[in-house]
């Protein structure tokens, strides 16, 4: 008897054991099944630690702010009516994107793309942009995007459709790169045209690669490839919205109450407090310039032996102070593009305002993935992507929450008192994109992250460049540790002046 029961205490002794040193599995709690056990059908629950930050992004958290004017209109054009609005948290990249990132996406074009050089020719950005009938700019031409001296400066001359393509091909290159970085592939330099590297292509099973090794497969007890449900590639980098470009350049976190409650002690009309663009702090650096911009007529960098801010065109992209978000030359230096389509009405209607206060953007056009007969999706094109179409309206006319796949020009017109005429009363239309910032060649006025302007989404300047952005998955704010909030550990860091 007592020998059974010895046994039985040195069995539950073992159990407790096993089950302390992690052998004991987790069940669902809806049906009470094992998760991660082939046994019990090897249906997997991750033990997810959270969105990893990817190259040269900054986490902004997000939250609600007045969007639009803060200094008087002084062009009358009332085109940023000051709404209150909510973004969501987000990632903004913290520099301008520069001459050399760009020429490394020209390098891989021409390196991958070999049968189809045209994309490599589109991809190029417009240094003709430097010229100028009654300025000697030329050596700009030549020296600008190409020589070394410059690599850190950033990159001009690129249209809004460049730029986008950029993003993607950004966000494949970082998903490759994680990959490879965790041993699943091996890289693959001599990939060629359409059997290059896409996320949804690989996601798809389109790609295959240079496989090191494969994750388990808990279904079938052999190896898979990475899927979306792993949480293990990034989403898409892209250009900011106007909402989350203005809202990541006021920075206004760094204006709440040590009580941390929600109140925010002042206002902005800058990326930085007060009303001018000179540093107030009693050091070394008080009364230089904050941001690279015309601080008048004929002045672009002050006088020799005292330039203010050093910049006769661009300066590098991680000069000057830093916002408190970490976010360098948010005003100044370039203007850059945002995603947005843009019109001179922010809001139409008090409707319109009211039901679009949450991560406001014009610019939707919705696009499903081309499906065979048998609900797979089609074979890739000849660039390794896989193929889109938009969404067709007739698919969506019964639902509630949108009519049409293309909703760039929403409301205008649909009640007789907005109408676009391009070319006949007005120079915008459904190509016109939403520029913010100010750049080297503009005046303070400019740099005031509630003024807006616009240029066609194919054409460039030597004004606009661009950085891009990403969506937060999961809470708000951030992947929470000991102190609770992930997006509020880091602290700018104030590079060379």
């Amino acid at each position: 008897m007592f020998k059974v029961l010895r046994l039985s205490f040195a069995f539950l002794a073992l159990t407790a054991l096993i089950a302390s040193c992690g052998g004991s599995k987790e069940s669902s709690n809806s049906t009470g099944w094992e998760y991660n056990n082939q046994e019990w059908g090897g249906f997997e629950k991750l033990d997810y630690e959270g969105q990893v930050t990817g190259p040269n992004l900054v986490p902004i958290e997000g939250g609600t702010f007045m969007m639009g004017q803060a200094l008087e209109d002084v062009t009358y054009e009332w085109n940023n009516v000051p709404r209150r609005v909510t973004v969501s948290s987000f990632y903004m990249d913290e520099t301008e994107v520069r001459n050399i990132d760009y020429r490394e996406y020209l390098y891989w074009l021409g390196r991958v793309y070999k049968s189809y050089p045209e994309v490599w020719m589109d991809a190029l950005p417009d240094t003709l942009v430097w010229r100028e009938e009654l300025s000697y700019n030329e050596p700009f031409v030549r020296t600008y995007f190409r020589h070394p001296s410059f690599d850190n400066y950033p990159v001009v001359g690129v249209s809004w459709t460049q730029a986008t393509k950029y993003s993607k091909w950004r966000s494949n290159r970082v998903n490759e790169a994680i990959l490879i970085k965790r041993g699943i592939l091996n890289p693959s330099p001599d990939q060629t045209d359409r059997e290059s590297f896409d996320t949804e292509a690989y996601l798809d099973g389109q790609y295959t690669g240079n496989v090191r090794k494969n994750l388990p497969d808990l279904k079938t007890g052999g190896e898979r490839q990475v899927t979306f449900s792993d949480g293990i590639m990034l989403p898409d980098y892209r250009l900011p919205t106007e909402a989350e470009w203005e809202y990541a350049a006021l920075a206004l976190q760094g204006n709440q109450a040590a009580s941390k409650d929600e109140i925010i002690t002042d206002r902005r009309w800058f990326p930085w407090d007060g009303n001018t663009a000179r540093y107030k702090v009693r050091d070394k650096y008080q009364g230089q310039m904050l941001a690279n911009f015309k601080r008048g007529r004929g002045d672009y960098m002050g006088m020799a032996g005292a330039l203010n801010d050093k910049g006769h065109i661009t300066v590098e992209v991680d000069k000057n102070y830093p916002n408190d978000f970490g976010l360098y030359n948010m005003a100044g230096n370039v203007s850059e593009w945002t995603a947005d389509v843009y019109r001179p009405t922010t809001s139409t209607t008090l409707r319109d305002a009211e039901n679009h206060d949450l991560n406001p953007f014009r610019g939707n056009e919705y696009r499903e993935i081309i499906l065979d007969e048998d609900g797979r999706p089609v074979d890739k094109d000849s660039l390794g992507y896989l193929k889109t179409r938009p969404v067709e309206d007739t698919l969506v006319a019964s639902r509630e929450n949108y009519k049409r796949s293309d909703v760039k020009n929403f409301r205008d017109g649909d009640d007789e008192i907005v109408k676009y005429e391009y070319g006949k009363y007005t120079l915008i239309n459904d190509e016109s994109r939403v520029i913010k910032g100010g750049s080297w060649a503009d005046r303070l006025y400019w740099l005031a992250p509630g003024t807006r302007r616009f240029m066609d989404e194919n054409t460039s300047s030597k004004t606009v460049g661009f950085r891009c952005a990403m969506i937060r998955v999961g809470g708000p704010s951030g992947n929470e540790d000991s102190s609770g909030n992930e997006f509020k550990k880091r602290k700018p860091v104030k590079r060379r002046y």
